[in-house]
């Protein structure tokens, strides 16, 4: 998002969309409303992700228990990481994992009808490789063959992140996520013939 469009002053004098994440954060502990800024520059990323899972009737709640419960840790944000989308990634999917059953009679319902109601959720929005093929049967029948850290693991690096953001999102060395994600893309692979939909983000590592 531009730094140049809705810009607020807080009572510092500083405005909610300077400097990264990390110095966002840190200013909100002491100005509050300048945690809308992280708000507005991860919100739709994070609702594709639980939309993509859950479905968008889940979504919106969800998306809004996430920020809640980073505002209210805000004081916790390590300052060393200037971007803050693996720590919300790993809220998100800590939440996603108590609706478990939810994401598999999703996923399921997807496999079943092949059409994906999330997808019409985004309004035309470009979504990630994962998603873009999600109505097609075998792959969302391979999504719930997942165990659930490795759906975490090949969904949360086909949103964008890499091993490590990946990693810390879920609290795992990066060794762990390599096995995962290494396990997770052989049972996709087999389902889409070879293909893999999230081998292109391997250049990000």
């Amino acid at each position: 998002m531009s730094e140049t469009v809705h810009r607020t002053a807080g009572p510092d004098g500083f405005r909610a969309y300077d400097g990264d994440d990390a110095a966002v954060i840190a200013r909100s502990v002491r100005s509050p409303e300048c945690f809308g800024a992280v708000f507005h520059r991860h919100a739709p990323a994070i609702y594709r992700y639980i939309a993509r899972r859950l479905g968008p009737d889940s979504a919106d709640d969800l998306v809004a228990e996430t920020f809640l419960a980073a505002f209210r840790h805000r004081r916790r944000y390590d300052g060393a990481y200037p971007d803050a989308r693996p720590w919300l990634y790993g809220i998100a999917t800590r939440l996603i994992s108590r609706h478990r059953r939810d994401e598999t009679r999703f996923l399921q319902a997807i496999a079943r009808t092949g059409s994906d109601p999330a997808s019409e959720a985004f309004d035309g929005q470009v979504l990630d490789r994962v998603a873009a093929q999600s109505a097609r049967p075998e792959l969302v029948v391979a999504l719930t063959r997942l165990s659930q850290g490795q759906r975490d693991v090949l969904l949360l690096v086909a949103s964008g992140l890499t091993y490590a953001e990946a990693g810390r999102a879920l609290g795992l060395p990066a060794g762990t996520v390599s096995s995962r994600l290494v396990k997770a893309r052989r049972i996709v692979r087999e389902a889409l013939g070879g293909a893999d939909p999230t081998r292109p983000e391997m250049g990000r590592e």
